[in-house]
């Protein structure tokens, strides 16, 4: 019994190193995988033989579609083909059977069979043959999914110091991972100085999922390193040089001295900044305007400034928020002013995610972002 538990960490540690050699797509990853099918097969194989009526040939379908899973073209190629090996072992046996009994040997229900093997087998390689990844589907996707969580950790603003709070919910549309919303962040080492980007890539679905990603690891890259205008012009620069359908985006900008509560916004054709004034209890639109970046060479930019007081508020938001084929820009501004200020008046906390609940479902991405002072009594952001 001992030396069975003394051996139990070694396998587990064998088979987890195999998992994570299979998930990172080398070589001896499908070998290992493409291995295990094989003798799956095989076992298939042994039972078809001994109780055709338990495993028929149909059976030889479960590792035909784990392979599809888990292994990339060529080594499915070669499952497939070890697969119709057997499945030919199996039906001549039937074949040599029936004829020895007097039965026919040839029915239409194998007939069938083999008809639907053969379909199947030529679905799972030229689904397979589509990847252009060269990696089977799940791993395709688990890369995918990697790159983002890693691009959006770059938009998780860090714990703030005691005093300031931020806040901030994204929804996509439709319910997609992938959306054309992102924020990029940075607090300063001393931190006195929090950065953050407000970006909307237009465009639709994928397309604009998978322009998220790029532009979001270009300015993830840059925020902290180029001053704001530097910054926006470097992301301005990028989208000229894209190849997409449709290459801007709007974005908005804003750098907080989080030791005085001074901060600057820059907007590139987003909607306005919001400001939450305590003193008035009520939200003011910012007067920072600019030009979308991706659209022209030389783009405008004008810079508001202003400095929060204990209480008081910035919101950013996309057009999703205030924009719906019902509402149009103006109007929407004004409804989330009023709906805004309604959710603020219990407080501020989960006041972005309140507020994207009150939105009418559309086809746009929708996030808002809110980065609060309300003083000495908050001393973390709260996450997303």
């Amino acid at each position: 019994m001992s030396s069975i538990r003394r051996a139990l960490p070694t396998l587990a540690g064998y088979l987890d190193e195999r998992i994570v050699r299979w998930r990172t797509g080398t070589s001896e990853g499908q070998v290992a995988v493409l291995t295990a099918l094989i003798a799956m097969s095989g076992a298939i194989l042994v039972g078809s033989l001994v109780s055709y009526n338990t495993f028929p040939a149909a059976t030889f379908v479960i590792p035909m579609l784990l392979g599809t899973m888990a292994l990339r073209y060529r080594p499915l190629l070669t499952l497939v083909l070890v697969i119709f090996a057997f499945i030919a072992i199996t039906v001549t046996r039937q074949y040599v059977i029936a004829v020895g009994n007097d039965l026919p040997g040839i029915t239409s229900g194998r007939i069938s069979t083999l008809v639907v093997m053969a379909i199947v087998a030529a679905i799972v390689l030229y689904e397979s043959s589509r990847h252009r990844s060269g990696l089977p589907g799940p791993l395709g996707e688990a890369m995918l999914v990697d790159l983002r969580d890693k691009l959006q950790a770059q938009g998780v603003v860090p714990p703030l110091p005691q005093g300031w709070a931020s806040q901030s919910a994204m929804l996509s549309a439709g319910g997609a991972k992938f959306a054309g919303d992102f924020l990029v962040a940075n607090l300063s080492d001393d931190e006195t100085t929090l950065e953050m980007v407000l970006v909307d890539v237009c465009g639709k679905g994928l397309a604009a999922g998978t322009q998220s990603l790029q532009f979001a690891g270009a300015l993830g890259g840059l925020i902290g390193a180029l001053p704001p205008l530097g910054l926006f012009s470097a992301g301005n620069d990028f989208l000229l040089r894209q190849s997409w359908d449709e290459g801007f985006a709007t974005a908005v900008h804003v750098l907080v001295d989080l030791s005085t509560g001074c901060y600057s916004i820059i907007n590139a054709g987003h909607p306005p900044a919001l400001r939450w004034v305590a003193a008035h209890d009520e939200w003011e639109i910012d007067g920072a305007r600019g030009t979308a970046l991706g659209i022209t060479k030389r783009p405008d930019f004008h810079q508001t400034t202003g400095r929060l007081e204990v209480g008081d508020a910035l919101m950013f938001y996309t057009d999703g928020v205030v924009e719906t084929r019902t509402q149009d820009f103006t109007s929407g501004i004004e409804w989330l002013r009023t709906a805004a200020r309604t959710v603020v008046s219990t407080g501020f906390d989960q006041a972005p995610r309140r507020i994207l609940k009150l939105v009418t479902s559309g086809d746009d991405d929708r996030a808002v972002l809110i980065l609060s002072r309300p003083g000495a009594t908050a001393s973390d952001s709260l996450p997303a």
